[in-house]
């Protein structure tokens, strides 16, 4: 008899937490209810008195933004070309040009091409102005839109019209995409001293950098033991 009775105890108690388990998941689902109520109250205010017309999605993507950078300066949200870029930057290649661009005055303005990239090959130079894609004018337009419409897959082409502070009239260019890999650590050695430039961090950068620091301790160590070589048959010579 004792083992059914404790059975049946066990089986009360549980039947008694479960009321108590749904009340407390109650209790949060209206607190999270309230506050988002307060926030629908918010973004109708917004779309109703703001002195320009807003869209929802920049509404929505700018409160997702919020939220997430209330909680640590680390936390972001990314979509779309934010997404891509982000995994640019950790994978460290791409399908493009080799162009590094900046927007001025509504003109998608070259800042650098990238060393032995289908641009640099080209002639693009520093300071051009891109005006056309594939015959597309796009001053005014989004720079976030140009960049994405350079970039592709690698062997497809694609036609850029530049202009050129100095120049008579807008240059053309056609160019072939490839993967463009991108280098985020470079080293010289001068004067015996090796020098080791970081430019930006990828899953390629650790691996990059103890290379670096090996090829340019060996040539440091290269050119010392050629200098000593040189001073030596100088000191004989005399």
């Amino acid at each position: 008899m004792l083992r059914p009775l404790l059975q049946v105890t066990a089986a009360v108690s549980a039947l008694a937490l479960v009321p108590i388990a749904s009340g407390a998941m109650a209790g949060v689902d209206t607190n999270s209810y309230r506050e988002l109520d307060t926030f629908m109250e918010v973004f109708n205010q917004v779309k109703a008195n703001y002195v320009e017309k807003v869209d929802d999605q920049t509404l929505i993507k700018g409160a997702i933004q919020g939220m997430l950078a209330a909680l640590d300066p680390h936390s972001s949200y990314a979509d779309g070309l934010d997404f891509d870029n982000l995994k640019i930057q950790t994978d460290g290649n791409y399908g493009g040009l080799g162009l590094t661009v900046t927007q001025e005055d509504g003109a998608v303005k070259v800042i650098a091409p990238t060393e032995d990239t289908p641009a640099a090959r080209a002639g693009i130079k520093s300071g051009d102005f891109i005006t056309h894609l594939d015959g597309k004018f796009i001053v005014g337009g989004s720079l976030d839109e140009a960049i994405e419409q350079m970039r592709g897959q690698p062997g497809t082409k694609i036609n850029l019209t530049v202009v050129r502070p100095g120049a008579d009239k807008p240059l053309q260019f056609s160019l072939v995409r490839e993967i463009i890999v991108q280098k985020p650590v470079k080293w010289e050695v001068k004067n015996g001293v090796g020098y080791i430039n970081i430019n930006t961090f990828t899953a390629q950068t650790g691996a990059d950098t103890i290379k670096a620091i090996q090829e340019s301790t060996s040539s440091s160590a290269t050119n010392r033991s050629a200098m000593s070589s040189t001073c030596a048959k100088m000191a004989a010579g005399c």
